[in-house]
């Protein structure tokens, strides 16, 4: 089990946010919570995240914009490492994960959240390091 990460959550919804970081600091990661696109890309430009947590239906700037703009950022500066960005939605229609992924997120769940599947991706994606 994957432990003591640097997560930024980027979730609108309060009960949805107070769930998420119940069962992240359980496994000891450090998280930040931002409600918007444009609060998670100043927090993202102050600090490195080793996971990104992102809601695609945020007030404002959707998920997919903040992803983009983060990757912009993470290309941009060759000393930065690239974070893991894991969408959270609850559409689970075929083509989400396509877009997603095309929108240069690395991962998919769906919500409710599933702590189990997240830290199947945590291993999958940390252990080798």
């Amino acid at each position: 089990m994957i432990k003591g990460l640097n997560i930024l959550l980027v979730e609108d919804n309060p009960l949805n946010q107070k769930i998420v970081v119940f069962h992240l600091k359980k496994h000891q990661h450090q998280i930040h919570v931002s409600a918007t696109g444009e609060d998670a890309l100043s927090v993202f430009k102050q600090q490195h995240f080793d996971v990104v947590l992102m809601d695609l239906m945020l007030p404002g700037m959707d998920g997919y914009e903040t992803t983009l703009r983060i990757r912009q950022m993470e290309m941009e500066d060759k000393q930065r490492p690239k974070s893991l960005i894991i969408a959270l939605t609850a559409n689970t229609l075929d083509n989400d994960r396509e877009r997603c992924i095309q929108n240069g997120m690395d991962e998919f769940i769906s919500k409710p959240f599933d702590m189990i599947k997240l830290n199947h991706i945590l291993e999958k994606s940390f252990e080798k390091e």
